[in-house]
């Protein structure tokens, strides 16, 4: 696109429950495929209305290109909040446009008017391309400072 900066004509606005079928063709690249519309229109509309979530669509022309949702969690063992971004995907066709960096921001935006002093955002090891994304954007890699550790709780199996 000559004469256009990057992510130029796109808006990120709060997602409405109408954007759930593309939402889902996002989640879908990110590799979390989804079985129908009406979960993820749920979905959007719990994190609408919850004051410590928010989930942001990127759209240009009518169509919805990326997605970023972040949810907001208060420190235990000090004062203040912390960011997460659950999840952000651009659609392939859309990537390296600037629509991430936006997307991004509007996530630590949101987390910062609700007191946050930090943000964080876990990634996949196998998802080079966007570890190099949030470097780029200012996140450390936190690879050998700690660890995660994660459990299912319908799992009755385990004791």
């Amino acid at each position: 696109m000559v004469g256009e900066s990057k992510g130029e004509g796109v808006r990120i606005r709060p997602a409405h429950t109408t954007d759930a079928a593309a939402v889902n063709k996002l989640l879908d690249q990110l590799g979390y495929p989804q079985d129908g519309t009406a979960t993820t229109t749920t979905r959007i509309q719990t994190w609408g209305t919850e004051p410590s979530s928010a989930a942001y669509v990127a759209c240009a022309d009518g169509d919805v290109l990326g997605l970023v949702a972040v949810h907001i969690c208060p420190f235990f063992e000090r004062s203040g909040s912390w960011g997460r971004i659950v999840a952000l995907v651009v659609t392939d066709q859309a990537r390296r446009q600037g629509i991430g960096d936006q997307l991004v921001s509007a996530a630590e935006s949101f987390a910062a008017s609700r007191g946050c002093v930090r943000m964080e955002v876990t990634s996949a090891d196998r998802r080079q391309g966007a570890h190099a994304f949030y470097q780029r954007c200012g996140y450390a890699v936190q690879t050998g400072r700690s660890s995660r550790f994660l459990r299912d709780l319908d799992d009755t199996e385990a004791s």
